[in-house]
Formats: C-alpha cells, sequence, structure tokens
C-alpha cells in the first residue's frame, strides 16, 4: 500500500502560495500527498503538475454547496453538480493524479428532515455514473467517502457505500473510508473493511479524535487484519490535525499535538509499525 498525507495537516487552503508542502511531504518519505479541491478557483493544475515532478498526488475533500447538490430535486442544481464534479476530474488529470476522492455525492451538511428516498439515491447515482464515465476518459477514478451522520444524510457506513457504488455500476468508482468518520457509525471497523472488500482504495488513518494515530482506542489491530484479508493495496493517507486551523469544517478547538512535526513523526513510525505487523 501506499502511504502519504492530507496537505491540511500545514494549511487551511490550497493554493500556489503552498506549493512547497509538495516538497515536506516527499522530504518525509511518504509516497504520495493529498491535495484538497474545496477552492477550485485557487487550484493550479499546470503548478501542482510542475512541483510534483513524478511525485504522485490525490485529489480530495469536495464537499458539495446546496446549488451543486446532486441530490436536489432541482434538476439545475443537480446539472450544476455534474458540472463541478466534472471541473474538478479535469483539474485533477491535468496536475496529473489519477485518484478524486470525498463527500462528492450529496450536499454537505444538508440540513435534511428525513432519510433520504429512493430518489434522490437514484439522483446521486445517476449523477455520479456520468461522472466516473467522464473521469475514465481522462484516466481518473473517483471515490465515495462515508461521513457522519452529522455532515451527510447519504453515506454514512461502508454498506452505504457498496450500495451506491452497486447503483452506479462503473469500474472507475471506489470507496474511500476514513477511521474518524467509522468510529462513530461502524460497529466494527474490522467488518466495514471487509464490507467494502475489493472496492476500498483509499482509507484515511485517523484517530477517533484526529490527533496522533495510535493514541486513541481506534482498533488499528482490526483495521490492519482486514486489509490483510481483502488484500487492499491502494491508499493509506493521513488526514489529522495538530492544532486550531481557519478551516471550520475540521471543529478542532485545542490542540491535538504538541506540534504538526509531533503529529507527522509519530503518525507515519505507528503506520509503518502496523503494515509490517500485518505484511
Amino acid at each position: 500500500m501506499k502511504l502519504g498525507i492530507h496537505a491540511y495537516e500545514w494549511c487551511s487552503t490550497w493554493s500556489n502560495d503552498t506549493l512547497d508542502i509538495i516538497d515536506t511531504v516527499r522530504s518525509l518519505g511518504l509516497d504520495f500527498i493529498e491535495i484538497p479541491l474545496m477552492r477550485l478557483d485557487l487550484f493550479d493544475p499546470k503548478a501542482v503538475r510542475e512541483r510534483l515532478d513524478g511525485f504522485e498526488a490525490t485529489t480530495s475533500t469536495v464537499l458539495l454547496a446546496e446549488d451543486v447538490d446532486i441530490t436536489s430535486f432541482n434538476e439545475a442544481c443537480r446539472k450544476n453538480g455534474v458540472k463541478y464534479l466534472k471541473d474538478c476530474v479535469k483539474a485533477t488529470a491535468e496536475a496529473g493524479a489519477k485518484s478524486f476522492s470525498g463527500v462528492i455525492y450529496s450536499q454537505y451538511l444538508k440540513p435534511a428532515k428525513s432519510m433520504p428516498t429512493e430518489q434522490e439515491w437514484e439522483f446521486s447515482a445517476s449523477c455520479l455514473k456520468e461522472v466516473a464515465r467522464y473521469a475514465a476518459d481522462l484516466g481518473v477514478s473517483i471515490g465515495v467517502e462515508p461521513v457522519t451522520r452529522y455532515e451527510s444524510y447519504l453515506l454514512n457506513t461502508s454498506e452505504q457505500a457498496v450500495r451506491l457504488c452497486d447503483m452506479i455500476d462503473e469500474p472507475n468508482v471506489f470507496i474511500h473510508l476514513d477511521s474518524y468518520h467509522m468510529n462513530v457509525e461502524e460497529k466494527s471497523f474490522y467488518e466495514a473493511i471487509k464490507t467494502a472488500g475489493s472496492r476500498l482504495k483509499y482509507f484515511h488513518m485517523c484517530e477517533n479524535d484526529r490527533g496522533i494515530v495510535g493514541t486513541g482506542h481506534v482498533d488499528w489491530d482490526g483495521v490492519f487484519r482486514a486489509f490483510r484479508e481483502i488484500g487492499f493495496d491502494g491508499y493509506l493517507g493521513f488526514e489529522g490535525f495538530a492544532d486550531c486551523t481557519d478551516n471550520m469544517s475540521t471543529w478542532v478547538w485545542r490542540k491535538l499535538a504538541p506540534d504538526g512535526e509531533t503529529f507527522v513523526r509519530e503518525s507515519i513510525a505507528f503506520a509503518r509499525k502496523m503494515m509490517e505487523k500485518y505484511k
């Protein structure tokens, strides 16, 4: 498997001013950097590709707003959402990356008052099918990441992610799990990963408080045992935080590590120890 880290460990907004983070991640001996597309207007694919210079990158963390919600009953919003996601895929390909994932299946923090209807599931699947076919032509795979009930009404569990992938039914669609969200929504880390099976191509290795990996109560033995049993050989990335940032969506209001360097160093060491244990 490939070991990497999210750029949010060093910044709250990606732009050309943060390109040096690529050099930092490369210097840590990691395999890839995960770059957020939260501000597509500030993402410069050409500059990213040049700075990568052969180093691998993935893109993620797209959070759909109301006007680009592909589960909306408003057809214009769904069309806007498909266009927006295609723009993200295009930027991903132009930067030289081959993987794009996140909360791409419905409005983030949607003020839903009831469970999603079958029609809303169909809206999401139909739109993502179109995006997936577009992405395939550009050599990009797209991943759906279940998050907590407080952030999405559509995908909270691995089982639901499998259902949506089945509905989309395109070979370049995969599942992206995150242990921080799994800690809230899943009964078992091990069983959730087994449920995803071969569809699991991306995993965010996060502690239950999003602090230093290995210092909380996530069942890492269950996680890595499941990895071994399903033959997981995809992207294993850290998405944690050492301190408060001005990116409100992290909801971090206290120091979770002495500093960013300590978070990165100790998390990498723990991950490599677990990879060796369950190789």
